[in-house]
């Protein structure tokens, strides 16, 4: 919880909904972002590679943000943290509007991974995972995966309606207000943070990281977020795309990726639930095998609408449910003092994965005409993460051996 702040006198479950309606927002906004890849592409006669470069350095950049980001909101509250990043969204969405080439492109993109990283589930993790028991924890972040499925499952037909009745150009100012309105939400998260670490010796940033880079499980962990940032920024920018090049209608596309966040729901209050009774390693091997299917299927069935919305459903019920799993096993190694810095580093990884898997789609695509090697590439990298997160060690770090904060 925070001192000195709205926070210290609000109820918990009023600051978790306030964290997960930005959440939503963030979400929802960043996922929406591949219903234009197609009409921006042909309208300023440029090819998917450029926009899918500039969705790749959001991704970057947001990856690299969110350790500042988590470290700021450790130390100082998420608050200020959530203002400022709401405000380069906004500022991102815009120039995406008014954008008439490839480098006006990619400013929009460092804009919006600047954005993303304060307002999206890292900046929020240490928030949220500190006004909870350990016990609690894992299902407590949960909400807030929960709560981006929410925000991609209202935000793609609220985009799609919005391009279809004013163009893709002012739609982009419609969402830049939209991403203004996570600016009043941040009240109830402002405040320096209370952690429930406060029986053990004070951290140092250093310390942190120093432990932090000591421990081999959290390599194996880091590594695995990898592929999961590539498999969702893959699928999510550039599906529209599949779908409208095997003559499909657009409209398939968007309930497609709606079906992400529906299932994306569910998926991730079972992961969050299960982390009570099944160890979270096991928890993340099984999703990221059970994703290597659904490439398959898009690379074996015969694609039409029903096909991919089914396979869509499927792929959401493991989407954001890694999330809970991953950031729970941060705090299970080494408590909540520099969580949301913790995975933040973490999280880099997975946007490091989002830039490769962005990059090598645009590049493949306009290389070959076709997504299949792609298809097969996030079946051989989905075993890879699978088999990785065996021989991760679920336990606290010696430091906290003992105490009750893991």
């Amino acid at each position: 919880m925070t001192t000195g702040s709205p926070a210290a006198k609000l109820p918990t479950w009023a600051i978790i909904l306030s964290a997960g309606v930005i959440v939503a927002t963030a979400m929802g906004l960043r996922q929406v972002m591949g219903l234009y890849l197609k009409p921006m592409t042909t309208e300023l006669d440029i090819g998917r590679e450029p926009f899918s470069n500039a969705m790749a350095i959001a991704n970057l950049v947001w990856g690299v943000g969110a350790v500042a980001a988590g470290a700021i909101a450790d130390k100082y509250g998420a608050g200020r943290v959530i203002v400022g990043c709401a405000l380069s969204t906004s500022l991102g969405l815009y120039l995406m509007y008014a954008a008439i080439s490839p480098m006006d492109l990619y400013i929009s993109g460092i804009l919006l991974g600047i954005g993303v990283c304060g307002t999206g589930v890292t900046a929020l993790v240490g928030a949220v995972g500190r006004l909870v028991v350990a016990e609690k924890r894992t299902a407590a972040i949960a909400s807030l995966g929960m709560a981006g499925g929410i925000g991609g499952f209202v935000a793609f037909p609220y985009a799609h309606v919005l391009i279809e009745w004013l163009g893709w150009q002012t739609s982009l100012i419609v969402l830049a207000a939209t991403a203004a309105a996570m600016i009043p939400l941040a009240w109830p998260l402002s405040g320096k943070p209370k952690t429930q670490d406060a029986s053990l010796k004070p951290q140092s940033l250093k310390e942190a990281f120093d432990e932090a880079f000591a421990y081999p499980s959290f390599w194996l962990l880091t590594a695995g977020f990898f592929v999961c940032g590539f498999h969702v920024a893959f699928y999510s920018v550039h599906l529209p795309a599949f779908v409208a090049d095997k003559g499909l209608d657009a409209s398939v596309g968007v309930w497609a990726l709606t079906a992400v966040g529906i299932a994306n729901i569910i998926g991730t209050y079972v992961a969050g639930q299960s982390a009570r009774f099944v160890e979270k390693r096991i928890g993340l091997s099984v999703i990221y095998f059970m994703r290597c299917f659904v490439f398959l299927g898009l690379l074996f069935l015969p694609i039409n609408g029903l096909v991919v919305i089914l396979l869509s459903t499927m792929l959401g019920l493991f989407w954001l449910s890694t999330v809970p799993l991953t950031s729970g096993l941060v705090a299970t190694f080494f408590g909540t003092t520099w969580m949301s810095m913790l995975f933040g580093f973490v999280f880099l990884s997975h946007q490091i994965g989002s830039f490769a898997g962005l990059w090598l789609a645009g590049r493949l695509f306009d290389m070959t005409g076709s997504y299949d090697a792609m298809w097969w590439i996030s079946v051989a990298l989905g075993l890879f993460a699978a088999m990785i997160h065996l021989p991760i060690r679920e336990q606290p770090v010696p430091r906290l051996a003992g105490s009750t904060v893991g």
